[in-house]
């Protein structure tokens, strides 16, 4: 008799491949980077060197991370062409097709055909992290009659995004905070994007392909977008003092009414990445005002502490992430697409990764269909 193997919905808790990328640990709210914590990354390095640690297993020396940092800023710019292309896109459509038909296309103009060549791939590697945020900021100004302004080499890679973006240098606070949103959101584990990069991998697809294709499943409702809505959510709310009116009058529509920005699949307790961002939000608030969605955001996070803490739902990362992105300037719907710029080197580890000793993902199925149907010509049919 045939013993029918157990069937977990969207593979929850089944491995799907041996990783030494990061680390996470749900119930204490620990995730490290190739063995360091996150908030240490974000608080004392950059994204630059987060990225080479990722990618290439331990932190640089001074002359590997000079050489990096210099041959990203070298790869920042993108062919005219392709910056033709760009501006050839509808204005209305959503940034994440924007980004997702820009990468594929950037693999046109520098490619990668044999992933069995590692200075190819590092190549590549370099191109993606470099070439992303051009990609992101050239849409967005291109889109409301802007001109693409070209990267500024003598900017760092948060720096020089923001400058794209909005046409002027940001201050050291701003790009501060900004440089770590992108070190706490570089890598996550096996998230369904990150998924999706190992199994395209698996297929020895271009490194450009595999991050479409993880930018593709970046842009779903359920995985990327979670601090668009958070965003929404407190500006509706119309500040603190609305805050616990509002949730209980959801609750009492809805007792099982789901905050958003609120609980996480993996973490029990208050997600690490949202207590140090709001740590280094602080200190650009500082030079400013608090945003009243900050101070919403606050209140929302006392109030229902006494509500959801009891069941292990706490803020996440997008809880705080949004609210910081709009004191940036950053347009809500370009936040999933910051997202990828960040995630690309988390992307790009694991696809590393997977090139080691790799075997194509084909996975198993339940099959619940008919068997033996017979084939009923045409004519013969009701």
């Amino acid at each position: 008799m045939t013993v029918e193997a157990e069937f977990k919905p969207g593979l929850e808790d089944v491995p799907a491949a041996k990783s030494a990328v990061s680390f996470l640990d749900g119930k204490k709210a620990r995730l490290e980077y190739r063995g360091i914590p996150v908030e240490v990354l974000a608080q004392q390095s950059n994204y630059e060197e987060t990225a080479w640690l990722l990618i290439k297993g331990d932190l640089p020396t001074q002359k590997q991370l000079a050489e990096f940092d210099h041959d990203l800023r070298q790869r920042r710019a993108v062919h005219y062409r392709l910056k033709d292309l760009i501006r050839c896109m509808p204005a209305d459509g959503h940034p994440m097709d924007a980004l997702h038909a820009s990468v594929a296309a950037l693999g046109l103009f520098y490619p990668c055909p044999n992933v069995a060549d590692p200075a190819r791939n590092w190549d590549a590697s370099m191109r993606l992290i470099a070439a992303m945020p051009t990609l992101v900021a050239a849409f967005a100004r291109t889109r409301r009659g802007d001109e693409i302004l070209d990267p500024r080499p003598d900017l760092d890679h948060a720096a020089n995004f923001l400058y794209m973006l909005g046409g002027k240098e940001p201050t050291p606070a701003a790009r501060k905070v900004f440089d770590a949103c992108l070190v706490l959101h570089a890598e996550h584990q096996m998230n369904a994007s990150t998924f999706t990069a190992r199994v395209a991998g698996s297929a020895l697809a271009n490194p450009y392909q595999v991050i479409a294709s993880a930018i593709g499943t970046l842009s779903g409702p359920l995985h990327g977008g979670a601090n668009e809505e958070a965003l929404e959510q407190f500006e509706g709310i119309g500040g603190p003092q609305n805050v616990k009116g509002w949730l209980d009058a959801k609750r009492a529509a809805d007792p099982k009414y789901k905050v958003m920005g609120l609980g996480h699949r993996v973490y029990k307790v208050k997600d690490g990445r949202a207590t140090v961002l709001q740590e280094i939000a602080e200190h650009m608030f500082a030079e400013t005002a608090r945003p009243k969605t900050y101070e919403t955001a606050l209140e929302l996070e006392r109030v229902a502490a006494g509500i959801y803490g009891p069941k292990g739902i706490y803020p996440n990362v997008d809880f705080y992430s949004g609210v910081v992105y709009q004191s940036l300037g950053i347009p809500t719907d370009v936040f999933t697409p910051i997202f990828a710029i960040a995630r690309v080197a988390g992307w790009l580890a694991h696809w590393h990764e997977q090139l080691v000793n790799n075997r194509i993902y084909r996975p198993d199925q339940i099959s619940v269909g008919k068997n033996d149907v017979p084939y009923v010509p045409l004519e013969q049919r009701p």
